[in-house]
């Protein structure tokens, strides 16, 4: 029975070293996208007067913006009844599909590090382990693909939506004068979207490390006739 035997040569290999910086960038990939809130801001006034206030709608992940309202403004404004006044756009489905695919990718990550630092003999004595590993793989690059480019579509609407720009010059509600406020900047996410691509491409490569290892790539090798004991010359 093979036990459990710390071993940190596979970090030197690329099968393993790549499998760190996949660790590392899901970490950096769901945290950044996940761990996100900011705000936007409209200065709304009264049609022919000075007095104005400022309405701010916090927002964070998941992007449920429809569910934001705008804070800041008395229910009686302007010698009128001011309503609930929303942000729009509902943007949970490609964050939250991103940031589930960054986290079981880390998790998938962690177990398959324990995996090659205390059993790398056992896995390549296997046929099973590397083809189980290569085609999660493989898996894994395609998710990345798909859920970065879900998730890059919709950081474009939830900048679209959360525009002060474009607040005041299109939703502004009807009796009232906007103005676009301040905004939060969003490196944060552009910073996700950047480490979605960075997984597929380091998920992608490390894909043929991985096949190496398959019996796909070497098969294994087939005992020769000639020097089976029952073949021998005497």
């Amino acid at each position: 029975m093979v036990g459990w035997q710390l071993n940190l040569g596979p970090l030197k290999e690329p099968l393993g070293f790549i499998k760190l910086l996949e660790w590392f960038a899901s970490i950096f990939s769901f945290a950044t996208c996940g761990g996100y809130s900011g705000k936007t801001e409209l200065i709304v006034s009264c049609l022919g007067s000075s007095e104005n206030k400022t309405a701010t709608a916090s927002f964070m992940y998941p992007f449920r913006l429809n569910v934001q309202v705008f804070e800041g403004i008395p229910k009686l404004f302007c010698n009128q009844t001011w309503k609930d006044f929303h942000l729009t756009g509902d943007f949970s489905a490609p964050a939250q599909f991103y940031v589930s695919i960054g986290v079981f990718a880390f998790l998938y990550c962690m177990a398959a590090l324990v995996f090659y630092l205390g059993f790398m003999q056992l896995y390549r004595d296997s046929q099973k382990f590397p083809l189980c590993d290569f085609f999660i793989t493989v898996f894994f690059a395609l998710m990345w693909l798909v859920s970065s480019s879900a998730w890059a579509k919709g950081l474009t609407d939830i900048k679209a939506s959360t525009s002060p720009q474009g607040i005041a010059q299109y939703t502004c509600p009807t009796g009232y004068k906007c103005l676009p406020g301040q905004e939060s900047h969003m490196g944060s996410l552009n910073i996700s979207v950047a480490f979605g691509f960075l997984n597929l491409i380091l998920w992608a490569g490390n894909a043929w490390f991985v096949y190496k290892e398959t019996s796909l790539h070497t098969p294994p090798q087939q005992p020769n006739p000639e020097q089976a004991p029952g073949n021998v010359s005497p």
